[in-house]
């Protein structure tokens, strides 16, 4: 979905690495690299002797809302966080949605698709994209907002993010990228006091399932059944419904605790890496809280071009509203492939 400004909503990181990009190594792509582990390909594995049996979601369903303290009304199961943006656009009486930019895209297009029109608010460079509530209009009766953004890698205060509630309001918060924050920080899922809440989580960045499609949605219990009845029936299939109950408990817990204070060291050694590009105008989005960065270049879509020659696949920016050709988005690696990006991208400036 190309809109009249130039943007492609539809375009995503996965498209770097289709066909031709296929060989290249992703940095394209926010799923975590070393995923699904054995132990929950084994779980999900386990579950393919139930196929013959309709989905039945009560048992994840349970297992999700006991992981934030909720009951079960307030969750809604997604295939992926991509299906609750469809919900949220076809399943909400909005008369004045509003999409916060920077960020992804697909809550847009899902609103344009149901035949909304949507009004932008975007954040400035200037400002390191950090949310203003004031510049959100005071009539938007649906909001949506990511935390930490794609692809700015901003993390908003929880507080300044609450601020945007209001009586007869919306306040949508995508925390897809959340569980890789260490001790979630800034997180709003859980929370029953902020009035119109509906937040967003998906279990596919942190656990490489994004093959499996699964998502949660967390708002009050007339909301999650508005959203219920847009659904088809039996939306999330039984392997999924296995991973979300698995990816919610202590010992999944504890290992995505473990990576996101491996992904944020990974990070920071990134951030510093690319300091060296500091004199020919190489710009890092900073301070960068999910896993991935963005950055400004110039001659980015050459630099791009190039790295792809060399093997590797970034991010555009140019489909994000708020940013143009000169952006790339980069995902957090380990330090061994930072290390040959690095190199790569030496060539590719130096070639561009």
């Amino acid at each position: 979905m190309r809109t009249d400004d130039g943007h492609d909503l539809r375009h995503h990181g996965d498209a770097e690495v289709r066909d031709d990009g296929s060989a290249l190594v992703d940095l394209a792509v926010n799923v975590r690299a070393d995923t699904p582990p054995q132990w929950l390909r084994t779980h999900i594995a386990a579950s393919l002797s139930s196929l013959a049996a309709y989905p039945d979601g009560r048992a994840a369903r349970a297992a999700v809302a006991a992981r934030h303290g909720l009951r079960a009304e307030r969750v809604l199961l997604t295939a992926g966080a991509a299906e609750a943006f469809v919900l949220l656009a076809r399943g909400l009486k909005v008369r004045r949605p509003v999409v916060v930019h920077p960020q992804f895209t697909e809550p847009e297009a899902a609103l344009r698709d149901a035949g909304h029109s949507v009004d932008r608010v975007l954040l400035r460079e200037a400002d390191g994209f950090r949310l203003d509530p004031a510049a959100v209009p005071e009539d938007a009766d649906l909001v949506i907002v990511g935390n930490p953004t794609n692809p700015t890698s901003v993390l908003h205060p929880a507080a300044t993010i609450a601020e945007l509630a209001r009586p007869g309001r919306f306040l949508v918060v995508d925390e897809a990228f959340m569980d890789a924050v260490p001790g979630e920080r800034e997180a709003l899922a859980g929370h029953t006091d902020v009035p119109g809440l509906v937040v967003l989580r998906s279990l596919t960045k942190t656990w490489g399932l994004a093959g499996l499609r699964i998502g949660y949605v967390l708002a009050a219990p007339d909301t999650i059944a508005d959203l219920e009845r847009a659904q088809p029936l039996w939306p999330v299939s039984t392997p999924a419904l296995a991973a979300a109950e698995a990816c919610v408990s202590p010992r999944a817990l504890a290992e995505a605790a473990h990576a996101a204070h491996r992904i944020a060291a990974d990070r920071a050694h990134l951030v510093a890496a690319l300091a060296e590009f500091a004199p020919v105008g190489l710009r890092v989005v900073d301070p960068a809280e999910g896993p991935f960065v963005l950055v400004r270049l110039p001659h980015a879509t050459a630099v791009r071009h190039r790295l792809r020659d060399l093997g590797w696949a970034v991010r555009r920016g140019d489909t994000f509203p708020g940013l143009g050709g000169e952006w790339l988005r980069l995902a957090v690696r380990d330090r061994e492939t930072t290390a040959g990006f690095i190199g790569a991208l030496r060539r590719a400036v130096a070639q561009a």
